[in-house]
């Protein structure tokens, strides 16, 4: 089994021993179907920023702006079914476009004039927060009922026991090789086994879904595309990279403004999950979505990185999140214990380096 395999397997492990202690210290509530699918619904905004980070990280670069990019679209879109008098598709549209072009406008600034992409992004995150805050006003846009169903809509249960079995089915035909046969098994398992939970409630969340479908997607892209070998060649040695003809410009251009589109994507879902846009929509998100790329295995230094791996990183902070409410934690403590998590993760990654 591959070190990505056994590091996988480490990361569900621990998943797993957070979910046990918090059961017991909650009296088993932490593990009720409601629990577990509100827990998901919740976690899925970050996972949904989470998919893009992971390639931005692994190209060597960093984006501090997806939290108020985030925020920004998703009032755009709100502002759009409100304001302008747009369908929810169209509005949609529209935000994924201003998206897309602000990832745009900061991939030029980083590829071809040469900004550190921490300066960019930083200085994107200050403009788009005080843009939100003046077309917001500090008031909060509540969008229509129609809108509000793409984050608190929740699949037939027929539909979600459908997509639990395709999705064992591709997992079982993923490792049908031998290679990581019991990661694939256990993903299977796990696929089965989500639509058994989430049906025990009232079927899988829209927004659940919306973050499988973009990880499945990311995921192709970024092990089966020549284009996401680009990515990790560029983060990984850039030099080398460049000798070798990868057009680095141009992919890292692409790939701001994908995660430009994706933040917007996960605006929407945000707005329409808390039901309105308000002018701290997105707060912070940022830092969550890098914490749980770079705990699902993601090196800060380029080249090595998963999009399942940050997936399950993304589920362990919202579990600690979640737990802790449950416990009636003091709210100081969550972002203490994420930190030092965090700081783990990153020290245990230049470990690994150094061994290596």
């Amino acid at each position: 089994m591959t070190k990505i395999s056994l590091q996988t397997l480490g990361m569900l492990g621990a998943l797993i021993l957070v979910w046990v202690a918090f059961a017991f210290a909650t009296d088993g509530v932490f593990l009720t179907p409601r629990n577990l699918a509100l827990l998901s619904r919740q976690m899925a905004v970050t996972a949904v920023a989470t998919t893009g980070i992971v390639l931005i990280i692994v190209s060597g670069q960093i984006d501090l702006s997806v939290g108020s990019m985030t925020g920004l679209c998703g009032a755009v879109a709100a502002m759009g079914c409100t304001s302008l008098g747009l369908g929810v598709a169209p509005a949609i549209i529209l935000a994924v476009a201003l998206g897309a072009l602000l990832g745009l406008s900061q991939g030029v600034m980083v590829a071809r004039f040469g900004v550190p992409s921490f300066i960019v992004t930083l200085g994107g995150m200050l403009i788009f927060q005080g843009i939100l805050l003046g077309l917001t006003k500090g008031i909060s846009i509540v969008p229509p009922e129609g809108f509000l169903r793409i984050g608190q809509e929740f699949l037939p249960k027929s539909a979600t026991w459908a997509l639990g079995f395709v999705g064992a089915a591709l997992c079982l035909w993923q490792g049908r090789r031998g290679r990581g046969l019991l990661l694939w098994g256990a993903a299977a398992a796990a696929s089965i086994g989500a639509a058994v939970l989430f049906n025990a409630y009232q079927g899988l969340p829209l927004p659940v879904l919306l973050m499988l479908l973009l990880a499945t997607l990311f995921w192709v892209v970024a092990e089966h595309t020549a284009f996401g070998r680009q990515l990790y060649a560029i983060g990984g040695n850039r030099d080398a990279a460049f000798y070798a003809g990868v057009p680095i410009t141009k992919r890292l251009i692409a790939i701001f403004t994908i995660m430009g589109a994706i933040s917007a994507l996960a605006g929407v879902v945000l707005t329409a999950r808390v039901g309105a846009a308000s002018s701290d929509a997105g707060k912070m998100l940022e830092l969550d979505a890098i914490a749980a790329a770079v705990i699902g295995g993601t090196s800060l230094l380029g080249g090595r990185g998963r999009v399942w791996g940050a997936i399950l990183g993304a589920t362990v902070m919202a579990s600690l999140d979640n737990g802790m409410s449950l416990m009636n934690t003091e709210a100081y403590w969550q972002p203490i214990i994420k930190g030092a998590i965090l700081v783990a993760a990153v020290t245990a990654d230049l470990k690994w380096r150094h061994r290596k």
